[in-house]
């Protein structure tokens, strides 16, 4: 019983110190300070991670090129010119070549950035909240129902990520909704077990343990204490699910089953390729798999920086 006494005396003590620390001079509040210092800091960190900060370059220039495409091409991505077909890198007017249809590769480099980084962002997004709140709740509350969740998920979870996001396009039919409805269903046991594994290992450290103990809220705790903690790994982790992405709906559109041509986008364009590969062509499949391996890399080093730069330890070093 002096054990628990002592616990609760220790919680009673520790938190009106963190909340007097949240206080200024004259009882001024400067919560909202800390935070900012805190993203200033890391900010600063990933600054100095050159390999991370030229990685985040490359996304933008990506991201830049395919939002401004009519402005840096004057050809159509679905229209070709047959009687140029296959033309080669450095063609006259086509800088990057002509596919077997006779349409502007650079062109539908562009164009097919804009469906490529759609679906590799924006399934990873829309799953984000709905991954960390599946996770908080499993994670902290540790009820019969939070477990029954996490098992649910742990079914889908069994299925490799690329196979069960094949099924599901194939029972969806192709197009980039679908194809984006997919990955995103794909998502979510992976993106709640990592907010589900953070949860629990926040929840097990001396704060909560005297947060619970001061009588805290539980909601309060999970959402106030809880949760800027388990959005750094959940945040990081999705930034290099992005890169991964990439491949994946690539992979999709590469077997048929992805975005419908004649749509612009990257994996069609590799898959079209492979078609002129025993014909001696190689650029009209090397070049768009060279983008795609460079765009997930970098997503990855993106995610790798953030990683650091929010590491406390690493921070310190600097």
């Amino acid at each position: 019983m002096s054990v628990v006494s002592d616990v609760v005396a220790a919680g009673r003590a520790i938190l009106p110190q963190r909340r007097a620390a949240s206080h200024g001079p004259a009882g001024l509040d400067v919560r909202a300070e800390t935070p900012n210092t805190q993203w200033r800091m890391a900010a600063r960190a990933f600054a100095h991670d050159r390999v991370a900060v030229a990685a985040l370059a490359v996304l933008i220039l990506v991201a830049l090129a395919a939002l401004c495409a009519p402005l840096l091409t004057p050809y159509s991505p679905v229209a070709g010119d047959p009687v140029n077909r296959l033309a080669g890198i450095g063609t006259p007017g086509h800088p990057l070549g002509l596919d077997g249809q006779g349409r502007d590769i650079w062109t539908r480099l562009l164009y097919g950035g804009r469906n490529s980084l759609l679906v590799a962002v924006v399934p990873v997004a829309a799953v984000f909240p709905v991954a960390l709140l599946i996770g908080l709740f499993a994670g902290f509350r540790r009820s019969r129902s939070g477990e029954v969740l996490m098992r649910v998920l742990d079914v889908l979870f069994a299925f490799p990520l690329v196979l069960l996001a094949i099924a599901l396009s194939a029972v969806l039919g192709a197009g980039l909704g679908n194809v984006m409805l997919a990955i995103g269903v794909t998502l979510i046991p992976y993106m709640a077990r990592v907010a589900c594994t953070a949860t629990m290992q926040e929840a097990a450290k001396g704060y909560v343990e005297a947060a619970r103990a001061y009588g805290v809220n539980p909601l309060q705790l999970m959402f106030r204490e809880l949760l800027p903690n388990v959005v750094v790994p959940l945040l990081v982790y999705a930034t290099t699910l992005c890169g991964l992405m990439i491949v994946v709906a690539s992979g999709l559109s590469f077997l048929g089953v992805g975005v419908i041509p004649p749509t612009p986008d990257w994996g069609i364009m590799t898959a079209d390729g492979k078609n002129v590969l025993l014909e001696g062509v190689y650029h009209v499949a090397t070049i768009p798999g060279l983008l795609i391996l460079v765009v997930s890399l970098a997503f990855s080093l993106v995610g790798d920086g953030i990683r650091d730069a929010l590491d406390p330890r690493k921070q310190a070093r600097r």
